[in-house]
């Protein structure tokens, strides 16, 4: 058995690949070595993945998560994975990677993140030659479903939604601003900011709300794409949900800076297995 995994920080997807051919795909909750021990990983895999499997017939286990950012970061993973596998081959790297092997494959290309977070690589078809920073959703994380959320409720506050969509806020939001300003203040807020993406999605044919999605789009396109040498040479990939749904909006983006469009795949997992089952084609 190989397993592919695609993990993040609130829902890991695992693949079972059986033979080469039957695959079963299972869900656990996600974790980031950031935030997770190895014995707090360990666990997780354990209650929540094992029960669907027999552990001793995994031969490959090819990792992809979030936090992934340097070899100590991986080694937490990889302790866990080791632990739980051990009769594994353990390949634990980061989720950037998984966007660039999913999408281009074995060539050169931009790949790019849009999710609840944001990130992009220039990838030469084997390895990340370049990676604009992500500063994550406080500083950066232009054009995720955080961002997007963000301006969304900073419209609200500041009174510039037009009325219609006004109106249908509150009817959508009934617990009204205070509380969700409140909410905004807790701990996890990024993931809280982007469910207000539901919002935009369901009222993307009103042109304030294609407008403010194509500046939040825009923006990341600005600021992280276009930062690379060649950007208008080579395909520009995307993966993740904010990507998959407003792709239209993303499309039209790219078409007004002259980018060559790639891939949009909403999730990365079966392109993946697609990579480590053919690594000749």
């Amino acid at each position: 058995m190989v397993i592919i995994a695609d993990c993040g920080s609130t829902k890991s997807d695992w693949l079972l690949i059986h033979g080469g051919r039957n695959q079963q795909l299972e869900n656990t909750v996600g974790f980031s070595p950031f935030f997770h021990t190895t014995e707090e990983i360990r666990t997780i895999i354990e209650q929540q993945l094992l029960p669907k499997l027999d552990p001793q017939k995994v031969e490959r286990v090819h990792f992809y998560g979030t936090g992934v950012h340097d070899e100590h970061r991986a080694e937490i993973v990889a302790a866990a994975l080791r632990a739980v596998f051990p009769a594994a081959k353990i390949e634990v790297e980061h989720d950037l990677l998984a966007a660039a092997r999913a999408t281009c494959g074995r060539s050169a290309g931009i790949a790019c993140i849009l999710g609840t977070g944001s990130n992009s690589c220039y990838y030469d078809g084997e390895k990340i030659l370049d990676n604009v920073p992500s500063l994550g959703w406080l500083l950066g994380d232009e054009g995720s479903g955080t961002h997007l959320g963000k301006a969304l409720l900073r419209a609200k506050f500041y009174r510039e939604l037009p009325a219609d969509l006004n109106s249908n806020f509150d009817k959508s939001f009934p617990e009204g601003m205070d509380a969700i300003k409140d909410r905004v203040y807790e701990k996890g807020a990024n993931a809280y900011l982007a469910s207000f993406t539901r919002f935009l999605g369901e009222h993307l044919q009103h042109p304030y709300v294609q407008n403010l999605v194509a500046t939040c789009l825009g923006e990341f396109l600005d600021r992280h794409v276009c930062k690379y040498n060649g950007y208008q040479h080579v395909p520009v990939h995307f993966v993740g949900s904010i990507a998959h749904h407003f792709q239209d909006v993303l499309q039209m983006c790219m078409k007004e800076r002259q980018l060559k469009p790639g891939m949009i795949v909403r999730k990365p997992i079966y392109p993946l297995a697609d990579y480590h089952l053919h690594p000749s084609e």
